[in-house]
């Protein structure tokens, strides 16, 4: 996406969060860099200095399970960037062993959703949904979810990509009041997508696009967060219905392993108001009124 070495990458911006003092560590004098040495990692994860140094630099590509179970303790990973560390690994082993990755084939946002899922998510009219790709594409959504988030501005290309929507849509930044909360979401989440899918040609041409049109993603982007996008409160500041904050859930699709299902709901009083609102200013429009703003050409 970035760089042939996202595991050197991930390890070093790793390892500058961790203080000698968190790790145990006495520090002696003045230190030239933020967090731990790559000695003091060496060491205590337990392996040589001039083995994790290949490791940083990209030399060495078959760390065992020991290994990266020992650098994810020292390093103070969580559960999700663990995962993340040993999806690099594989990543590495396959680019060693095969050489340049091949295409993954047809896009996640390229394979229409099936019929029962459509009906799904139309029979959850009552709350947000929406159905995402790794690439943050909306396959499809409910029509209140469309009125939620809106529809695609004019650099989306026709189809709503949220991670395109946050950081190329000024009308997002109104929409989030907490906007800079979304933007590291957004970019841990698709950090942690070009982890497990290497191969796949639109997540690395969002992440180019967006390295190009935006600092603020650049930034973010270099931090090498990573977060999994399961469950959790979003704030909002709707132009029609005002300012309210929805939970939401985001459900695994069996047999359909690389999109997911988010289903927002209202927490309080002042959330389920605000739904009930925006579904009566949302009522359907008849058929072939106007085309589906998401960009799935069904009618909205």
């Amino acid at each position: 996406m970035d760089s042939d070495n996202e595991f050197g990458a991930f390890l070093m911006s790793r390892r500058a969060r961790v203080s000698p003092a968190a790790a145990g560590l006495t520090a002696h004098g003045r230190r030239r860099v933020p967090g731990l040495r790559r000695e003091e990692v060496a060491e205590l994860a337990g392996v040589s200095a001039v083995y994790y140094t290949r490791l940083e630099q990209g030399r060495a590509l078959h760390p065992s399970d020991a290994v990266l179970d020992a650098l994810a303790r020292v390093l103070r990973l969580g559960a999700t960037e663990r995962a993340h560390l040993y999806d690099l690994v594989r990543r590495g082993r396959v680019r060693s062993s095969a050489g340049p990755a091949a295409d993954a084939g047809e896009p996640a946002s390229a394979v229409p959703v099936r019929d029962g899922l459509r009906r799904l998510l139309a029979a959850v009219g009552a709350v947000p949904a929406y159905v995402l790709s790794p690439a943050m594409d909306v396959v499809d959504a409910n029509d209140l979810a469309r009125a939620l988030i809106g529809a695609p501005g004019p650099a989306a290309g026709g189809r709503l990509n949220l991670a395109r929507h946050v950081f190329a849509d000024p009308a997002a930044r109104e929409l989030y009041p907490q906007w800079e909360d979304v933007a590291r979401q957004t970019v841990g989440f698709l950090r942690l997508s070009t982890g497990r899918l290497p191969g796949d040609l639109p997540l690395a041409r969002l992440v180019a696009e967006l390295s190009a049109l935006s600092p603020e993603f650049r930034s973010l982007w270099a931090m090498q967060e990573v977060r999994e996008k399961s469950h959790g409160t979003k704030c909002f500041r709707h132009p029609v219905v005002g300012a309210f904050a929805l939970t939401y859930e985001t459900l695994a699709l069996p047999g359909d392993e690389q999109r997911c299902l988010v289903v927002f709901t209202a927490p309080d009083v002042r959330a389920d108001a605000a739904l009930r609102l925006l579904g009566s200013w949302t009522a359907p429009a008849p058929a072939g009124a106007h085309t589906d703003p998401f960009g799935n050409g069904s009618a909205v």
